[in-house]
């Protein structure tokens, strides 16, 4: 009886066990690297802000940080490695689509099947105001390793190992969760006439890319991340100037 006991123990013991081996293993391999990217960019380790931007058409996945009443800075830009569906929204469980809109990374898990995940925020209250009646819109979208897609935003593990230190110790040191934006592309001028061209009949698809834009053509004028909330009654996103930072 003893021994089930004490093998059981181990047994429950094991995943979470795994799971820190996991994050030693990268800690050990990527720390002094994460140090050393932030210190060429002139931004303390581990930062007191940390914002991630995403690129469906570039395949870019970009690192900005900084301090918290300041503007950011780019550390580091990963390129997908995969990335399944089109541009556009994610609007039903199984489409394969990535999410475009304002998320945060909300959740980590060091056990995933896919080296190391973190979780998307998926759906938020923009995407859940245009679901389908009896349309489920599915969830566990994750930036994560291993170069495999089905609606997931994946680099390569090497790279992931660094997001998933950076994004995980910012995340202790501030107690708040990282926003991650994802974009169809870069949403300046050219960008916005490429996706007009390309989807020309579709209105409400170019509605919403426009409701993005704002959020895009804030940071790049003064690389801090702007305030965005969603209209109730429209379900568009609603853009403001990036909030005054408390200390």
């Amino acid at each position: 009886m003893r021994f089930l006991a004490i093998a059981l123990w181990v047994f429950l013991l094991a995943p979470a066990s795994h799971a820190a081996d996991r994050v030693a293993a990268a800690r050990k391999a990527r720390e002094k690297q994460v140090a050393a990217l932030f210190s060429k960019a002139g931004v303390a380790w581990p930062p007191e802000q940390l914002y991630l931007r995403a690129f469906k058409h570039e395949r870019e996945l970009e690192v900005w940080a900084g301090t918290r009443a300041g503007p950011l800075v780019k550390v580091r830009t990963y390129p997908f490695c995969a990335a399944s569906g089109e541009l556009g929204p994610k609007r039903r469980q199984g489409d394969l689509q990535v999410p475009e809109g304002f998320y945060t990374i909300d959740l980590f898990n060091p056990m995933s099947s896919y080296h190391l995940s973190m979780r998307v925020s998926y759906p938020n209250a923009a995407d859940r105001f245009h679901q389908v009646a009896g349309v489920s819109l599915g969830g566990d979208i994750y930036v994560h390793g291993d170069c495999v897609s089905i609606g997931c935003i994946a680099i390569e593990n090497g790279p992931i190992e660094e997001l998933y230190l950076m994004t995980l110790d910012t995340r202790a040191k501030t107690r708040r969760d990282v926003p991650i934006h994802i974009f169809p592309r870069r949403l300046d001028a050219a960008g916005m006439a490429a996706l007009a061209e390309r989807l020309a009949p579709d209105a409400p698809l170019a509605a919403f890319w426009q409701s993005l834009q704002p959020a895009y053509l804030q940071f790049e004028e003064t690389r801090r991340v702007p305030a965005t909330s969603v209209d109730r009654k429209t379900g568009r996103y609603l853009v403001k100037p990036a909030r005054t930072a408390r200390r």
